[in-house]
């Protein structure tokens, strides 16, 4: 291992990351007692294309915090530049009394502030799911930006002329194109009229969505094989469409026209439908269910990115949709005296109101499940069968007692898509577990509760001193010679590596987690990343690139290890699978410098991109 002397706060045979220190650099609005909960807004439900006899605008309660000058709180700060016209427009002051007392402006695209109200309101709703599902505040992905302060992502609502939005890491913003509707367009559309994908609560919550995961697992931005983008895709499309689900009455709606089928409920699994129907398409971008339900969609390496992110959504949301129909069905045997056969004519009032309650809540405890199952995944290279195992995982620990058979639902609905996962033989629940190192580790004593100092609440990041001792704690832990096979490190000089050299291991990071599950259980846990990189050389005229390996470690209050989920840096068949993927199918995701492979910037502006072939008239990228 390495000999030079060790920075303030490492050892020698171990690095602390800068994800570690920064999450204390920001954190959201603690609220005091006097404060308001909410800040109501309005806001396009759905999307903007749709009736409003479909929930076309809602009010949305929108945590409260206090505002600074030009738009900024203490996790967003809206830019109003317009990129595409090189105007700066003046920042919305939700503090104005005639907005206050309006519950904000009213919903209109031809009003550039309420663009800025509509990012800001949808992106704090989504910030606010993530951070009840996960129990603690959630830290960026990107670097400080010298000109805001480190806790802030920016939102542009006006960022380009172009027909595109994505999450930019560089930059720490989420940049939202406009753009002319094509000649032919289809729904409540104007030909040729301006779309604004600011507009799209699909869109916003999407991109969000894909930051929050970036901070949560970095190194998920590394296309190393062709699940990691598409998991990044997918993941991002499920949290959306949960997010239709926030709003009952829109729920109520959509469930009164399919007679309580929601799979028949096109505005609730339908994703960015204005801006599916305005670049040629007949109908939303993408769709939560399969058009053929005998022929599901099936897992095929060789799709692209989004269409393998949609075999994932198509999954889960079938195993929603099975949950609900067995959690609903004793209201429709009360509507119709047993028979099960609804009358013909409107559905019940009643009946419309007690099913739309039952799909929100399931819903909010369908996206908290796959939020929830983030820390339970490995810290590079994901798999789609890996994320089902995270799932079952992170449910069973919250709910031991599956009673309405969540787990089974998602299993069934995997099994059908055939996402399987690697190196089991059956899939059953007990199988599927993530489990602890098979060799004893030792307790961690510095990392038990009892020795672990919060910031007054365990959800909030502790100071800088004491994050780096947990890491410093959990770094030598790892590192020492007998433990590193565990954890999917390696020593350097280890034979396997051939002419290889490998880094330091690196803790990423170290969380605390607190949830609470459905029947008041609290379950405290400390979830850490720790990954260690292999330089690969070239070899017959290839270029060498950097391989990853490392595990996500999950230790209970009394220091114990509970779960160590594993990607070895040494593991051949893994190594050979990327370097087929980077020379095949996402060669356009990486570029040659210096002989060795880099991941080329923006990669999921890359990906829309890439998914046309083309670009549009102007310049403007096809998503």
């Amino acid at each position: 291992m390495a000999t030079f002397p060790p920075e303030p706060g490492e050892g020698r045979d171990y690095t602390i990351g800068d994800a570690v220190t920064r999450a204390v650099e920001g954190q959201p609005y603690e609220r005091k007692p006097t404060d308001p909960l909410y800040r109501p807004l309005r806001i396009f439900a759905l999307d903007p294309a749709l009736s409003s006899r479909e929930g076309w605008v809602a009010v949305a309660n929108v945590p409260w915090e206090p505002l600074e000058p030009e738009f900024r709180g203490h996790v967003f700060e809206v830019d109003a530049r317009d990129g595409g016209n090189k105007l700066t427009y003046r920042h919305l002051n939700l503090d104005d009394h005639p907005v206050l007392l309006n519950r904000g402006l009213q919903p209109s695209p031809s009003n550039a502030l309420f663009h800025q109200q509509m990012v800001y309101a949808v992106s704090s709703l989504v910030y606010a799911a993530f951070k009840a599902a996960l129990g603690r505040h959630l830290a960026w992905g990107f670097a400080p930006q010298a000109d805001r302060a480190p806790s802030r992502l920016r939102l542009r609502p006006y960022a380009m002329e172009e027909d595109n939005a994505y999450y930019d890491e560089e930059n720490g913003e989420l940049a939202f194109g406009y753009f002319r509707a094509a000649n032919t367009v289809y729904g409540r559309n104007l030909p040729k009229g301006l779309v604004f994908t600011s507009l799209s609560h699909d869109i916003i919550a999407h991109e969000l969505t894909h930051a929050l995961l970036d901070g949560l697992r970095s190194h998920f931005m590394l296309p190393t094989g062709p699940d990691v983008l598409a998991f990044h895709e997918g993941f991002a499309d499920l949290v959306a469409i949960f997010q239709h689900f926030s709003n009952e009455e829109v729920v109520q709606t959509a469930l009164g026209y399919t007679k309580g089928k929601i799979e028949r409920a096109t505005a609730l699994t339908s994703l960015a439908q204005q801006f599916g129907q305005t670049i040629g398409e007949r109908q939303a971008l993408r769709t939560a269910i399969d058009i053929d339900p005998d022929k599901p969609k099936r897992y095929n390496e060789d799709l692209e990115e989004h269409e393998l992110g949609s075999v994932l959504v198509s999954a889960v949301f079938e195993a929603f949709v099975t949950v609900f129909n067995h959690k609903t069905e004793r209201y429709f045997r009360l509507a119709t005296n047993g028979t099960g056969a609804l009358p013909p004519g409107d559905l019940p009032k009643e009946l419309q109101t007690v099913l739309a309650k039952q799909a929100s809540k399931l819903a909010a405890q369908f996206q908290a499940l796959c939020i929830r199952a983030i820390d339970y995944c490995p810290p590079i290279d994901i798999e789609l069968g890996e994320y089902l195992r995270a799932i079952v995982t992170a449910d069973r620990d919250l709910v031991p007692d599956d009673k309405w058979a969540y787990r089974e639902a998602l299993v069934d609905a995997f099994r059908g898509r055939a996402i399987y996962p690697r190196d089991i033989d059956f899939l059953s629940e007990d199988a599927l577990l993530w489990h602890a190192p098979t060799s004893p580790i030792a307790v961690a004593q510095e990392l038990t509760f009892a020795e672990l100092k919060f910031d007054g609440d365990p959800a909030r990041p502790a100071s800088a001193k004491e994050l780096r001792r947990q890491a410093g704690a959990l770094g030598r832990l790892v590192a020492l010679p007998e433990n590193l096979q565990h954890f999917g490190l390696a020593r350097a000089g280890h034979a396997r590596l051939g002419k290889d050299h490998v880094g330091l291991p690196r803790v990423e990071s170290i969380r605390s987690s607190r949830r609470v599950g459905p029947d008041g259980q609290v379950v405290f846990d400390l979830i850490a990343e720790v990954t260690q990189t292999r330089a690969v050389q070239g070899r017959l005229g290839e270029p060498g690139f950097d391989f990853t390996g490392g595990s996500t470690i999950v230790i209970g209050p009394d220091g114990a290890l509970r779960y160590a989920v594993s990607k070895s840096v040494l593991n051949e068949d893994r190594m050979r699978r990327q370097r087929r993927f980077q020379s095949g199918l996402g060669r356009d995701l990486w570029t040659s410098k210096g002989g060795r492979l880099e991941r080329v910037p923006l990669p999921f502006k890359a990906l829309h991109r890439r998914r046309h072939g083309q670009e549009s008239p102007g310049g403007s990228v096809v998503r």
